[in-house]
């Protein structure tokens, strides 16, 4: 079964383990000393920052991280993307990684997907959509997006997370599926 939990501080040992898991390090370009990850993910683990990073695991035991935020409470990235594409202005978007490296492979990663973004109409009910920029190059990545039901709606010229790679990025895209109730009914 997976679930998943906000990332607490103590889980800051694992997310070092993981980051530096070749995998992982060649997508997420993050300092993994303790100090960088208290750093990279204090602020949310505190509720000091308005994403989410969600320690995602499978029968109780964690296997990787998604983080999950609302385009508006990050403008500049907003807009950086928005002249790009058509990008609702509640959207919500996610960031993704199977850390345990004897997990990767198995169609985990769009099992996850799949449930995280059928929980986000009920998390964020004024979510209209869910975009999500991958790097052209991270086929694993942008496959597991395809196989978890997203589309891809076009591509973007970003800042790539890995100052190596080219800031080619396709776009990917699930709409609120017709009938799930919206923040619009909730706000009458």
């Amino acid at each position: 079964m997976i679930t998943w939990r906000r990332v607490a501080e103590t889980d800051f040992g694992l997310l070092r383990e993981w980051l530096v898991q070749p995998h992982v390090a060649r997508w997420w370009d993050h300092d993994t000393s303790a100090e960088g990850v208290a750093r990279d993910f204090g602020p949310a683990a505190r509720g000091e920052e308005p994403s989410e990073d969600l320690l995602v695991m499978v029968d109780d035991v964690p296997v990787g991280l998604v983080q999950r935020c609302r385009f508006a409470d990050y403008p500049d990235y907003r807009a950086e993307l928005a002249v790009q594409i058509d990008l609702p202005e509640t959207a919500v978007t996610l960031d993704y990684f199977i850390g345990d490296p004897a997990r990767v492979g198995q169609g985990l990663g769009p099992r996850i997907l799949r449930q995280v973004v059928a929980a986000t109409w009920a998390d964020h009910p004024h979510s209209s959509a869910v975009v999500v920029p991958v790097h052209a190059d991270n086929r694993a990545s942008w496959r597991a997006l395809e196989k978890a039901g997203l589309h891809r709606v076009g591509v973007a010229d970003l800042d790539p997370d890995h100052p190596s790679d080219s800031r080619t990025h396709y776009v990917y895209r699930a709409d609120r599926p017709v009938g799930t109730p919206s923040g619009s009914a909730a706000l009458r």
